[in-house]
């Protein structure tokens, strides 16, 4: 069933007001010009013949954006049904992984270094309290998910994060979480060692990379709480 409303109608409605308004960086804007005119006859057409009956149907391409809910639906739901293959009979906790809006000047202008960091600070912090005997004593593992923006549509960088209520320990044998699963690692403990770990790549990619930070947002960075959800 075709939806009421699409994205690429939206783009094509209010998409050149957007952009003469907030003048958005040129790769987003390559992302937009392709949604708009995704199957449409700007892109041309091919052909589809029952071998049957010999009925055709005429088809627009595809632009194959990677970000096109209509390119993508496919690969999603394939994605999906591979993940549900991995899928451990146990329980499992949504767990998220946040930064703070002063970091998002960075995002913006070198994103792969930043969600680089994101994903090994978060991925290191998780295993670190699953590998300590203290809290699980086991090997964990992870299915990461970076998204760059929130609901509201402003820049939000965060790693979603589905995480197995257990482990495997050294002899290979499934050990629980603590609380019988229903509870995974102290979350204020958990801020710290990411704060700490993420700051420590952080400053190394400036200094690689012959950047200044200016003190009173170093310091600034490391006085706020960085917001880790698990449930």
């Amino acid at each position: 069933m075709k939806p009421r409303y699409e994205v690429a109608q939206i783009i094509r409605d209010y998409g050149d007001d957007f952009i003469r308004v907030h003048s958005p960086l040129k790769h987003h804007q390559r992302v937009l010009d392709a949604i708009k005119i995704c199957r449409t006859a700007e892109l041309g057409g091919h052909i589809d013949r029952c071998v049957d009956c010999g009925h055709e149907r005429i088809s627009y391409n595809s632009c194959r954006n990677r970000h096109c809910p209509k390119c993508q639906n496919t690969n999603r739901e394939r994605w999906l049904l591979a993940r549900k293959e991995d899928v451990l009979p146990c329980t499992y906790f949504h767990v998220v992984f946040t930064i703070p809006q002063e970091l998002n000047t960075y995002c913006l202008k070198y994103p792969v270094d930043l969600y680089n960091i994101l994903f090994q600070a978060s991925k290191e912090t998780l295993f670190t309290f699953g590998n300590d005997p203290k809290h699980l004593g086991a090997q964990l593992g992870a299915i990461s998910l970076l998204h760059t923006w929130g609901q509201n549509l402003a820049l939000h960088p965060h790693v979603h994060m589905i995480v197995p209520g257990g482990g495997f320990t050294q002899n290979n044998h499934w050990k629980i979480c603590f609380s019988n699963g229903d509870f995974l690692f102290p979350i204020n403990a958990m801020s710290k060692v990411y704060r700490g770990k993420f700051m420590e790549k952080f400053l190394f990619f400036l200094q690689e990379n012959q950047l200044q930070i200016p003190l009173s947002l170093r310091r600034k960075l490391y006085d706020k709480n960085w917001v880790i959800y698990a449930k």
